[in-house]
């Protein structure tokens, strides 16, 4: 297996060099800004609105999509049972070393790869099945084809009782949910800059 980028001998060089959260969210703004949904982190509110869905005890694979820096990361894990696993998938491999060096709970598998590949992902950590997914992906940007696929393939690997938790700053993504869910919730988190546009979608 190759080193992170940003590999460092101990935990106290490990936390001198890591590069700046907003600095590594720069960076992969820029190089792929429509895989990017913001250059502005979600606020505290929005995070709680979000994470405030699950029944948390019963939790026992929690998959989130685009996690970038990792703004949701900790706050997942401080909710998520001590025998669950919580699977990030990005595909800036410069997010995914980040996150490996920067959260190093075990329950926590960041991966390089693709939210359409959720399927494959999942199987090859030994789930079957996600209780709930989260993304913040900008699903109204993201290349042709690529929106429908990540949709579907969320539907698929999600359990029944599970959902699909997606916030974003446009409502569109409402367009890809629902040809597969039929009871989509729906909120606006107004506390956050700019406001977010929250679906949840639950598999009956």
């Amino acid at each position: 297996m190759s080193q992170p980028r940003f590999a460092l001998d101990n935990a106290e060089t490990r936390a001198r060099k890591l590069p700046s959260p907003w600095a590594m969210f720069l960076s992969g703004f820029f190089k792929r800004p429509v895989m990017v949904g913001s250059i502005v982190a979600s606020s505290k509110a929005q995070i709680n609105a979000m994470l405030k869905v699950p029944d948390w005890p019963k939790v026992k694979l929690f998959v989130e999509y685009g996690p970038g820096v990792g703004t949701f990361t900790q706050a997942i894990l401080d909710r998520l049972p001590a025998d669950a696993t919580y699977i990030s998938i990005d595909t800036n491999p410069d997010f995914i070393d980040y996150l490996r060096i920067k959260f190093t709970d075990s329950r926590f598998v960041p991966v390089h790869g693709s939210a359409a590949d959720v399927e494959q992902i999942v199987a090859e950590h030994g789930f079957e099945e996600a209780d709930y997914v989260l993304s913040g992906l900008p699903f109204s940007t993201l290349p042709k084809g690529v929106a429908p696929a990540i949709a579907a393939a969320t539907h698929r690997v999600l359990k029944t009782g599970g959902a699909f938790l997606v916030y974003q700053f446009r409502p569109k993504v409402r367009d890809f949910l629902e040809p597969h869910w039929d009871r989509i919730d729906y909120s606006i988190e107004w506390w956050n800059i700019p406001p977010s546009h929250n679906f949840f979608a639950w598999k009956d």
